[in-house]
């Protein structure tokens, strides 16, 4: 017998496959109304003569369609809890919004350029329609994120597709478009390389140099993404109802490539370079020091924040009045800022301790914060299954202060035996079994459809970087919230705009509760030491705005969500509260900075010490631009390119011996770092 040949399978074998069944002989020469079974040609017959070919597909896939949702048409699967949680303009935006997140993540494997915006768009098409399986693809790449999908995500506004539509949408009807220009650092800094940032300004260069008062403003985009030029509905919307104030956006150097501090010393390196320049390195005429407010969302508002209190520490006076240093005095502050959603606490925790409580029920702010209390104890409820009955919210920050009564296991209460539930009583009637637990908003909101745990790990681990070790307790540039009270007594007057649902909440209402308790606090010491006639305590220079029903991220939504352009021009009018017109203090803030700042001449300005405020794993590199060294996602042990020198004697994570904790930690946190940075390349000097 000969050798069996296979001979090559011909293309398109299994299409002619399938054109050979389709030409069977029962289906070409059969019954056209099927099979002699069960009345199957009897029933076809009758249907034939009363049904159009296209009523039957209709009724087909009418019927697919209600078999597959049968539950929900009737009312019988689980609630979607974020059609409840959020209202419905937000949540058909957040729709939107993860459609195009889908498609964008779809089509970022593509080479080509071209074919990649256009394919993403297509893909965002698709999932519009099929909204389930945006939320599935959206699901399993947040469960992975990369740095490379975070800024395929954020970045996703500037592509020429989108850009496009948005333009068509919401058309600017600004005379002047953004302005791309690039500050010198100050000699005290220790970085050299000028900052990028954007104008945003109706008005001519000429117009320009006679401007008194300015807007820094510092774009989101969690540490990572975005640069002022996703911002541009908001700032384009801000020159136009600002007029004569020019808007300077900083284009600042994003993480893992440039971790902390690097971006926020940028912030800090353009608001010296304009104080001492007097507005002259921005386009101003450089005569008089120009009134500025600072703006920040998300991370930029951490970043703002940080700039107010790197000003408040390398200032001379206490926040009595007094003079510490004579004839040395710091960088004069801000007019005042606005801060929008800001992260302002990157220690993510998962409960509330009883301080934040407390700066959350605070009399003055119970009306502001009274649905974000709500939330938090309406928890325990839903999970017993307990409805207390209608309390009032006297009632309820009274409770808060009380102490518990319901207690079991083996201690006394109120002189009852051990082992018993003892039920607390109020004016003889029983009360409803209650929890004094809260969780934090970051946990309470884990579900964000923008937003969600692993994103933010994500952010901060990128952010810190792979060399430096903070301590979250004590940094204070890092996390604004755990500032001293002595700066916080002194910060400017402070806006804060933010969802009631965003994940970020608590970040605002506890650094508001603290700014407004450090003020109080001094405000009773000074009254205390004859120093305020009055026995009325003036305004406390702090306002927070809660949208009900939103989240995160609503200012880059003024196309999707109608309610974002009524929160713009709130911001806008804020700026404008900020920078209105006062009589003159007489503070002498005009005259020029000392050219050597720090001496100890009259006039001199302090310039900020480039030093962390938490330990650091490189302390000796402290005061050096950082640049990162992406450790590839395979990398193991001391043999991974960014391990730091100095740390060669140290024991690291094997696969063979786990002979100390520090193993543990370090395998652990390397399954949670070794892909988020897998997508990008070491680049040379």
């Amino acid at each position: 017998m000969g050798a069996h040949r296979s001979h090559p399978r011909p293309p398109f074998a299994a299409l002619s496959q399938g054109t050979g069944y389709l030409r069977n002989p029962l289906l070409e020469h059969g019954n056209p109304h099927g099979p002699p079974v069960l009345f199957i040609r009897r029933i076809s017959r009758f249907f034939t003569k009363r049904l159009t070919s296209f009523q039957t597909v209709t009724l087909t896939l009418l019927y697919l369609y209600l078999a597959r949702n049968f539950a929900k048409i009737l009312n019988l699967e689980s609630p979607e809890p974020l059609a409840n949680l959020y209202s419905r303009s937000y949540f058909r935006a957040t729709w939107v919004m993860t459609a195009l997140d889908a498609g964008f993540w779809t089509a970022m494997r593509i080479k080509t350029g071209w074919l990649r915006d256009f394919c993403s768009v297509v893909f965002s098409l698709y999932y519009l329609v099929a909204a389930e399986r945006a939320d599935e693809k959206v699901r399993r790449v947040r469960a992975t994120i990369t740095v490379d999908h975070l800024r395929v995500s954020w970045n996703k506004s500037q592509t020429p597709y989108l850009r496009a539509l948005t333009a068509l949408v919401s058309p600017a009807s600004n005379r002047f478009g953004p302005r791309h220009i690039r500050i010198s650092r100050p000699k005290e800094s220790v970085y050299t390389t000028p900052v990028d940032a954007w104008l945003y300004f109706e008005g001519t260069r000429e117009e320009l140099k006679h401007c008194t008062k300015m807007i820094l403003s510092f774009p989101g985009g969690g540490f990572v993404a975005m640069s002022p030029r996703h911002y541009d509905d908001m700032l384009l919307a801000w020159a136009r109802k600002c007029p004569g104030i020019p808007i300077v956006a900083v284009d600042y150097k994003r993480a893992p490539e440039f971790p902390y501090p690097y971006a926020l010393n940028e912030c800090y390196d353009v608001y010296h370079s304009i104080a001492y320049t007097k507005g002259k390195c921005v386009g101003l005429s450089g005569e008089t020091l120009p009134r500025i407010a600072l703006s920040g969302d998300s991370a930029g508002g951490n970043y703002a924040a940080g700039v107010t209190l790197m000003i408040l520490n390398s200032t001379s006076t206490s926040s009595t009045g007094h003079l510490m240093e004579q004839g040395c005095r710091g960088l004069p502050l801000p007019d005042g800022l606005v801060l929008v959603y800001p992260s302002l606490d990157l220690n993510i925790g998962s409960w509330m301790n009883d301080d934040q409580m407390k700066l959350i029920r605070q009399r003055d702010m119970r009306k502001t914060n009274r649905n974000v209390v709500k939330r938090k104890s309406e928890y325990f409820e839903h999970a017993s299954g307990i409805v207390r009955p209608h309390r009032s919210d006297e009632d309820d920050y009274e409770e808060s202060d009380s102490e518990p009564t319901v207690m079991n296991g083996s201690f006394k209460s109120n002189g009852n035996t051990v082992g018993k539930t003892v039920t607390a009583t109020t004016n003889g009637k029983p009360q409803p079994l209650s929890t004094r637990l809260a969780v934090t908003s970051r946990l309470s909101y884990f579900n964000d459809r923008l937003l969600t745990p692993e994103m933010m790990r994500a952010m901060v681990i990128l952010y810190i970087g792979p060399h430096n070790r903070p301590d979250f307790a004590t940094d204070f540039f890092l996390s604004p919230i755990v500032a001293p009270e002595d700066l916080l007594a002194r910060f400017p007057k402070t806006y804060f705009l933010t969802g009631e649902r965003d994940p970020l909440v608590d970040d605002t209402v506890i650094f508001a509760g603290r700014i407004r308790q450090a003020k109080k606090a001094v405000w009773r010491h000074r009254r205390d030491l004859g120093l305020e006639p009055g026995r009325s305590r003036p305004d406390e220079g702090v306002e927070v705005s809660l949208i009900p029903s939103i989240s995160h991220g609503f200012l880059q939504m003024s196309a999707l969500y109608p309610g974002a352009r009524r929160e713009i021009n709130k911001c806008a009018r804020w700026l404008s509260e900020i920078l209105a017109d006062r009589p003159c203090d007489g503070s002498g803030d005009d005259e020029p900075p000392s050219v050597g700042a720090g001496s100890s001449g009259a006039g001199g300005w302090r310039n900020h010490t480039r030093s962390f405020t938490g330990e650091s794993m490189t302390s000796n590199d402290e005061d050096r631009p950082l640049e990162m060294s992406i450790v590839s996602g395979n990398a193991r042990g001391s043999g991974g390119r960014g391990a730091p020198s100095g740390r060669r004697g140290r024991r690291l994570g094997s696969n063979a011996s786990l002979g100390s904790e520090v193993d543990l930690v370090g395998r652990r946190m390397q399954g949670l770092v070794g892909g988020l940075t897998a997508g990008l390349e070491d680049e040379d000097d």
